[in-house]
């Protein structure tokens, strides 16, 4: 059996100014870097082996604070761009707000929400998962199968798509699943990967 525990990063400046931040690398908030602090301090007793992250710096910069809080700075980490958030395209920049002014509530809740239309020169969540799971396949199942304990520390989106794998999930149920800023999520594994218990710590 593995331990996964999975993290969003902590509120960025532009989930701050409620903004498409997309792959646009921007730093966490105040607030962002006080819940990668209480996400560390919640992990307290947790030991991993290795850590992925994306190759943002909000995701980047969590994981940091996490394993600083943790002890565990020694543990080897895989950076890799498989793990950015969902790319917002002609969105990324623009305001939530006034992008449904512009565009109206349901076009936006489309790009939003939906699992297979993105927003203009964007992807959709499908397209994020068409990049997140042969990275999950490739890189962490093998560390998982191998009893070893993993974080990562990622983004909105591209939990979402683990997630969706991992809980057996319909398009239905992930549109609706939020992924709150720096709330681990951990999952016990059995070893062919079946979720055996996952909660929010």
């Amino acid at each position: 059996m593995s331990k996964l525990v999975v993290v969003r990063h902590g509120q960025s400046q532009w989930n701050l100014e409620n903004r498409f931040t997309g792959w646009v690398d921007i730093e966490l908030s105040p607030k962002g870097i006080e819940e990668a602090h209480n996400a560390g301090k919640k992990l307290k007793g947790y030991e991993f082996d290795m850590a992925f992250t994306s190759a943002l710096k909000r995701a980047q910069n969590t994981l940091q604070i996490i394993l600083d809080e943790i002890g565990q700075n020694n543990i080897p980490v895989e950076f890799d761009k498989a793990l950015n958030e969902r790319m917002y395209g002609d969105l990324q920049g623009l305001n939530k707000d006034e992008t449904r002014k512009q565009f109206g509530d349901d076009q936006v809740k489309i790009w939003r929400r939906s699992y297979d239309i993105a927003p203009p020169n964007g992807e959709s969540l499908k397209d994020t998962a068409a990049r997140v799971l042969p990275y999950w396949n490739y890189n962490i199942v093998p560390q998982l199968k191998a009893g070893k304990n993993v974080l990562i520390s990622a983004h909105g989106n591209s939990l979402r798509a683990l997630i969706m794998h991992l809980e057996n999930l319909t398009k239905e149920q992930i549109l609706e699943t939020e992924i709150p800023t720096g709330c681990p999520k951990y999952y016990n594994l059995d070893e062919n990967l079946k979720v055996l218990e996952t909660k929010y710590l």
